[in-house]
């Protein structure tokens, strides 16, 4: 329809804005999360419904993601306080663990029983331990939720990042040996070791560099400016090292959280201009989704959304079991794990390179689970959320 209309840079972030807030004002009226607006309208202005939103403006764009996703990380290593870990000892470590390995596991035995190649069901299934930690931390901000699982969730989204590398990377490892590549199954295992490590390695680093002007400037407008340079910095080193930019990011924040008496300042300093970027985020996040999957995503798409979930659920459930963890976190944690996106696309692309006869048919599943867990996840966190007393009511 606006295929032909040419809008300048400018023009198209004020639009997603303006989109953004119309349509999360409107979901709320039917008490869903702001965030499930942003990617509707996202949805509307993108190529797949108005074409307003050019595909070379969203790549031109990207810039406006990797900011949003490390200022996310940066606030969920916040989380990683050692008084709370302290507290609730390894039971993050554990439910994050086994919710991806039982949703790899999940997927790939389904897709084995239901006569896919092992190979395909095992780099498929790989993918499915992916987490998006975006959506579900703009609905626990939007309706300020608190408790145990609320702490949990944040805890064990963070640690996802790291666990889905570390499954991908197994998985993929033995379908390459199945498929007769097993000369790089060392590769496969060394990349993650090394992308892991050295994310929280040059993260650590930068936030105890990051303590040190901290003494010495006092004023907001100072120290949103360092917090600002500190994140850019590590989105910049991540990508030049090829690290991952959550987990870089993540460790910082949790630097500061545990050796800057001010955290909860720069915390709120931080607050105060991510909302648009979030936003912007979010909105960019549903113009890339693709309608015209839906239709080509088949018998495998469907156990791949389904499975994927009861994997989740059921690995969230059994960990929180075994540490002895709150009822609400073995009830209502997995449901909130739903979301999946940024990482599970890249992982997509990346494994294109195992079994390259299966690319196009993996990188459908995955775009077209994207949709889907985008769309419904947010509203699925914020029911389990509620279901476990941790949002107002009336919220």
């Amino acid at each position: 329809m606006f295929q032909n209309l040419s809008l300048n840079t400018f023009i198209c972030l004020s639009v997603m804005i303006f989109a953004g807030m119309a349509l999360g004002r409107l979901v709320k009226l039917i008490k869903l999360p702001n965030v499930t607006g942003y990617l509707l309208a996202g949805l509307l202005l993108g190529p797949s419904v108005l074409g307003i939103l050019s595909e070379d403006f969203l790549s031109s764009a990207s810039i406006i993601s990797d900011a949003a996703l490390g200022f996310i990380a940066f606030s969920i290593g916040n989380e990683f306080k050692i008084s709370y870990f302290k507290r609730v000892g390894a039971t993050p470590i554990v439910i994050a663990s086994f919710e991806s390995l039982f949703a790899v596991v999940f997927v790939a035995v389904a897709l084995i029983i239901a006569g896919y190649d092992a190979p395909f069901a095992l780099v498929l299934g790989s993918i499915a331990a992916a987490t998006a930690p975006a959506a579900t931390i703009m609905v626990i901000k939007q309706y300020k939720a608190r408790g145990p699982v609320t702490e949990t969730l944040l805890s064990v989204v963070a640690i996802d990042d790291a666990t889905a590398l570390i499954m991908y990377s197994i998985a993929v490892a033995a379908a390459t040996a199945l498929s007769g590549g097993s000369t790089k199954t060392s590769d496969l295992i060394l990349r993650p070791i090394i992308e892991i490590g050295g994310a929280l390695v040059v993260g650590a680093i930068l936030g105890f560099i990051f303590l040190l002007p901290l003494k010495a400037f006092k004023k907001d407008g100072n120290r949103l400016s360092l917090t600002i340079a500190f994140i850019f910095i590590g989105l910049g080193l991540s990508a030049l090292c090829g690290f991952s930019s959550l987990l870089l990011c993540m460790a910082m924040g949790a630097v500061i959280a545990n050796f800057s008496p001010d955290v909860n300042h720069i915390m709120k300093l931080s607050d105060k201009i991510t909302p648009p970027i979030f936003m912007l985020f979010f909105v960019a996040s549903g113009a890339e989704l693709k309608l015209s999957v839906l239709p080509a995503v088949g018998v495998v798409g469907i156990i791949y959304i389904v499975v994927r979930v009861l994997g989740k659920m059921f690995g969230a459930s059994l960990g929180a079991t075994i540490c002895k963890a709150d009822k609400n976190i073995r009830k209502y944690l997995g449901p909130a794990l739903v979301p999946q996106a940024g990482v599970a696309i890249g992982l997509s692309l990346a494994a294109s390179s195992v079994v390259p006869e299966y690319a196009t048919q993996i990188r459908t599943v995955i775009l077209c689970g994207t949709l889907v867990y985008e769309l419904v996840g947010p509203a699925i966190a914020k029911a389990s959320l509620k279901k476990a007393g941790e949002i107002k009511k009336g919220m």
